[in-house]
């Protein structure tokens, strides 16, 4: 645990909101639709599919594993790459245009723990491998306009490639905030993210997202379905709020 807790920093999808099932994975299927091509990820499908890391990737990976079955699926690799990219950037243009109607909700206890670590005068921090028109367009749904001003750093794909579990988000972060590791508490949802999260040297929370209900998460902090009510900061280090636990 950090001696001296300097800052909270957020993963995002998942962690912040349930972007996955209900915004990502929707803003896909309208994608696909309107690229004329017969695809459609079910919830448990897409699921499956989070094991790789990014959109594009993701994409891809699909394809790859598709090219046998499915007729509309490009046979070069060089073509692939080009609709994943094409694609990738429909899906992110639907996203924006979800979030903006209000359609993903934060989290519960998020608004709540957010608050209570500005009063502490902890900083607060994003490190997310989402790109940042996705943050963007979310955060200001979720938090208005000026969201930006509640965060110190917000490192997002277009600053850190390397995909989580890989930790260059989370030590690109630190950098930015201008802290070491032990003084940062990352909140994460996957297992991913943990990872991450620790290989930068990070202590860190799972507060389990959708997709993550049944996995495991060797070296967390503490691992919960949801996050801890007031005096949360305090409680969200050590662990060692009340309530049933969901590990």
């Amino acid at each position: 645990m950090p001696a001296l807790l300097r800052a909270l920093i957020w993963d995002v999808d998942g962690t912040v909101a349930e972007t996955e099932r209900d915004g990502h994975r929707v803003a896909f299927n309208l994608a696909f639709e309107a690229h004329g091509l017969p695809w459609h990820w079910g919830v448990d499908e897409y699921g499956a599919l989070l094991a790789v890391a990014g959109g594009r990737e993701r994409l891809i990976h699909y394809m790859e594993q598709q090219a046998s079955a499915l007729a509309s699926v490009p046979k070069e690799p060089s073509q692939r790459d080009a609709l994943a990219r094409q694609l990738h950037l429909a899906k992110n243009a639907h996203y924006g245009a979800l979030v903006a109607r209000g359609c993903i909700a934060l989290r519960p206890g998020v608004q709540r723990l957010m608050e209570e670590a500005r009063r502490a005068g902890l900083a607060q921090a994003v490190a997310t491998t989402t790109s940042r028109s996705n943050v963007e367009a979310l955060f200001a749904s979720l938090f208005g306009a000026d969201w930006e001003r509640a965060f110190a750093a917000v490192v997002c794909a277009e600053d850190a490639p390397l995909k989580k579990p890989h930790p260059q988000v989370y030590e690109r972060a630190l950098q930015r905030l201008g802290l070491r590791p032990e003084e940062a508490f990352a909140i994460e949802d996957s297992p991913n993210g943990l990872q991450a999260a620790r290989a930068a040297g990070i202590a860190c929370g799972i507060t389990r997202g959708a997709y993550f209900r049944g996995a495991e998460f060797p070296g967390a902090a503490w691992v919960r379905d949801d996050l801890p009510v007031p005096p949360a900061v305090a409680l969200a280090v050590s662990g060692a709020w009340a309530g049933p636990r969901a590990d």
